[in-house]
């Protein structure tokens, strides 16, 4: 199954694959797929889907974010994207290329830098390296939209600290962040999952 949006790319897609006999092209942007609808669409009509992309790097950031929303119906990635994008969902905690989009992959996805791609490798060769990366779905969990708006209010302003953020969306920032045994003062690029976790269900019982 293949899903794209170009025009230029439709004809000599079906033209390349008219006689396989296996092949379906679904004329859609991927930002808007439902890839549930698709599982039973494949010969051999598997549990949960393999997808292997090169992203459309201006929004790569926007399908990565739709995938995790669906990641039930996934059990494997392989997706290129411009190298500083990996860069940024693979970064450890404390490191400045640690952002909301680091943590919303780090809790949807177990994820592996694979290698990297030169310009050369393309036609025409772009200005930027690509990487390409193997994300593992883990499972879906119930709290996930409380969890992303914490970590999208945490990351509002990254100069500010994890307490300054959080104050205009949680009323009870401050009681959570104690509870959770975190330190006001830190910023968000600094905290690890473990503790997002830790002050996620803090925010929700407070």
């Amino acid at each position: 199954i293949a899903v794209e949006l170009d025009r230029n790319l439709i004809a000599p897609l079906r033209a390349a694959f008219k006689d396989s006999g296996r092949f379906l092209l679904v004329e859609q942007d991927a930002l808007s797929v439902d890839f549930g609808a698709l599982v039973g669409l494949t010969p051999a009509r598997p549990e949960r889907l393999k997808v292997i992309a090169n992203l459309p790097y201006y929004i790569s950031t926007a399908i990565l974010q739709h995938l995790a929303a669906q990641r039930s119906v996934f059990s494997e990635l392989i997706l290129m994207f411009q190298r500083e994008v990996v860069a940024r969902i693979t970064a450890p905690p404390g490191t400045s290329e640690r952002g909301y989009l680091t943590v919303l992959t780090e809790r949807a996805f177990g994820v592996k830098k694979l290698l990297d791609v030169p310009p050369t490798a393309f036609r025409p060769a772009p200005k930027v390296w690509s990487s390409v990366a193997r994300l593992t779905p883990r499972p879906p969990l119930p709290d996930d939209d409380a969890f992303n708006r914490l970590v999208s209010a945490a990351f509002s302003q990254k100069r500010k600290t994890i307490a300054n953020n959080l104050k205009p969306a949680f009323p009870k920032w401050a009681e959570a962040l104690r509870s959770a045994g975190i330190d006001p003062k830190s910023r968000a690029e600094e905290l690890s999952l473990d503790e997002w976790e830790r002050l996620n269900r803090a925010v929700i019982a407070a």
